[in-house]
């Protein structure tokens, strides 16, 4: 039996409908927050017409664990370890970057030997956080090889933060006024090897993906950020070096004697996934060159402030044997060490971009106020803007070209 489909003007009449009811129709789902392709708890509310994205919303907060209120009812030297946890990809770095912020405010001046471990330790950082980011990105559009390549060279590093610090992931190196121990005898060395090691992988990396035709498919044009978007949306790193703005911190508003040493700033064209890939290629390498130069120029001396005594915990021995030492081991840890009074902001050119720290003193042990400026925040913050009208498929080639890490976003 014929159906009315059948006559030939009904036909005609049903398909000349048929674009207009699909037009209309949206179709709301929730990307993540336990999406492997989110990268941590992020979920994106997202409105699709077919396979276009139209909408896409960042839903954030489930990684919030108040951060700053904590800062608030904690002394100085407390808050350390706590700042391991914003991107506990690159914790050295949150060491020295809160660190610093707080020795502006107490007006303490760290020796050469100290700036130069921190500039270090940070270059460090940044070639472990890059690896694992380059390499998660590589199987995010389909690459599995590579992550086997970066994430071995990572444990290099990691065994060397072990050597460094004790810990392999919550490191709390940094202190106020210096660091927590000196280097440990021929660890220079062995961070020299592991540059020679690095960098014929970052080659290989390379090789594998700059021209592989499939991985330029996922990300050439892809996620295109304009320079104006980019200044206008907070982005800073690799993301805003992407997009040719030549931003860096460590130039701009060099800190811990960045002034001392050559290295480049790479810029991107276009802003787009690709860019943002190629310039944490060669990030790596600049950082590699930077650690050279480190090692080379290394001083003598003493790895904290002479004035740092008033903020360092005194030597175990001096506690058990001096009164003074006792009292003063009693003071640190029940009302912390006295800041003066005032307010200081600083940012430090971290691997995920700008990370800062605000702080208000009223004087005595305890901030008043302390605000985060985490990069990562702001690196979401542009999603709505730079998803609409791609593919369903190329949001995870989107995320992870932006390299963000949801601890410092949420806080």
């Amino acid at each position: 039996m014929a159906t009315e489909y059948a006559f030939p003007e009904n036909a005609a009449r049903a398909a000349a409908a048929a674009p207009e009811e699909f037009e209309t129709e949206k179709m709301s789902i929730s990307m993540g927050p336990s999406h492997p392709s989110t990268h941590g708890v992020l979920r994106l509310q997202l409105e699709l017409d077919g396979e276009t994205v139209v909408k896409c919303d960042p839903v954030i907060g489930y990684l919030h664990r108040g951060d700053e209120k904590i800062a608030e009812n904690m002394t100085y030297n407390q808050f350390v370890p706590y700042t391991d946890r914003l991107d506990y990809l690159a914790p050295l770095a949150n060491n020295v970057a809160y660190a610093i912020a707080v020795e502006k405010l107490a007006k303490l001046e760290v020796p050469p030997r100290c700036q130069a471990i921190r500039a270090l330790i940070c270059e460090m950082a940044r070639v472990s956080s890059h690896l694992l980011g380059v390499g998660v990105y590589a199987m995010d559009t389909g690459a599995m090889t590579v992550f086997l390549y970066t994430f071995t060279e990572r444990e290099k590093l990691y065994t060397l933060f072990e050597e460094l610090t004790g810990a392999r992931f919550t490191t709390s190196y940094t202190r106020i006024g210096g660091l927590a121990r000196d280097l440990p005898e021929g660890w220079l060395g062995r961070v020299s090897k592991f540059c020679d090691e690095v960098l014929p992988v970052i080659d290989e990396v390379d090789s594998l993906l700059t021209r592989n035709r499939i991985f330029l498919d996922r990300t050439d044009g892809i996620g295109a950020i304009s320079k104006q978007d980019a200044i206008a949306y907070g982005l800073t790193g690799a993301n805003l070096r992407a997009c040719g703005v030549a931003s860096d911190l460590r130039k701009d508003k060099p800190y811990t004697g960045y002034e001392q040493y050559e290295f480049d700033i790479p810029v991107g064209t276009k802003g787009d996934c690709f860019d943002r890939y190629i310039v944490r290629i060669e990030e790596m390498r600049q950082s590699v060159r930077l650690i050279r130069q480190i090692i080379a120029k290394m001083p003598d001396g003493p790895w904290y402030a002479p004035d740092a005594v008033r903020i360092f915990a005194p030597k175990k021995e001096k506690i058990l044997t001096s009164m003074e030492e006792l009292i003063q081991n009693f003071m640190l840890v029940t009302e912390g060490p006295q800041i003066p009074a005032g307010e200081v902001y600083f940012e430090a050119e971290n691997p995920k971009g700008a990370l800062g720290f605000f702080i208000i003193s009223k004087g005595g042990g305890v901030p008043y106020r302390l605000k985060i400026r985490g990069p990562s925040f702001s690196s979401l913050c542009i999603l709505p803007k730079v998803a609409v009208g791609c593919m369903v498929a190329d949001l995870p080639a989107i995320l992870g070209s932006l390299d963000f890490v949801m601890g410092e976003c949420d806080r």
